[in-house]
């Protein structure tokens, strides 16, 4: 089995990194292999166009079995505690549309410049892992105002992140089966980096990682 792991940045998954190096067979850069199992690793960079070009031009070469995207995220929710480690079913663009004269925003779906602005995960949910919706954006919100405008325009939406769309997008373009993973580093709130857990996050997310590619 051939597995993609996308990431956007290298410290995201550098515990599941380190893994790879002590119980693989390391093939080349960022390509590990034990037995039947090939994993490859992709990190593309921030946000979305990093997201999609890169993913893009690795589709165009190689066609893996499943793809997995690891990352931090906020949350919407408040249910979701600092730390948890979710799995994304659906991802929406947040602000991919026009901004009104009246200052409300209108995306793409909407416009019928697309058939919608949300995307989902038309593969069985991961046993044992929450599963929430997710809004993809270029500017994490960070301001009481518009994050109760976007609240107020998505109330489903539960976790943020600035990459998932454009993953799930390629992936479904291409037609390779995927797997959105985000662990809690912060809330939606107005900007306070000293509320955010990094290491927890992190630590987090890799556990799950490791876990996930120890059965397979």
């Amino acid at each position: 089995m051939h597995i993609l792991l996308v990431a956007a940045t290298p410290f995201e998954i550098a515990p599941t990194l380190a893994w790879l190096e002590n119980n693989f067979q390391q093939k080349s850069e960022g390509v590990f292999e034990k037995k039947n199992l090939r994993v490859q690793t992709l990190v593309t960079g921030v946000g979305m166009t990093a997201t999609a070009f890169q993913l893009g031009h690795f589709f165009a070469q190689h066609r893996p079995d499943w793809a997995i995207n690891a990352g931090i995220a906020g949350a919407y929710d408040p249910n979701l505690a600092i730390g948890t480690v979710v799995q994304v079913l659906s991802e929406h663009f947040g602000d991919l549309g026009v901004e009104e004269a009246d200052g409300s925003f209108t995306d793409v779906g909407k416009l019928g410049l697309s058939a919608s602005a949300t995307l989902s995960n038309p593969q069985p949910p991961i046993p044992n892992l929450p599963a929430c919706k997710g809004l993809t954006v270029n500017k994490v919100h960070g301001s009481a105002v518009s994050i109760q405008k976007i609240q107020a325009k998505y109330p489903e939406v539960q976790v943020e992140s600035m990459e998932g769309a454009a993953f799930f997008y390629a992936c479904l373009a291409a037609g390779v089966p995927f797997a959105e993973i985000r662990s809690i580093s912060n809330r939606v709130e107005p900007r306070n980096r000293d509320a955010w857990d990094l290491p927890l996050a992190i630590r987090n997310l890799n556990e799950v990682l490791v876990g996930m590619l120890g059965v397979i």
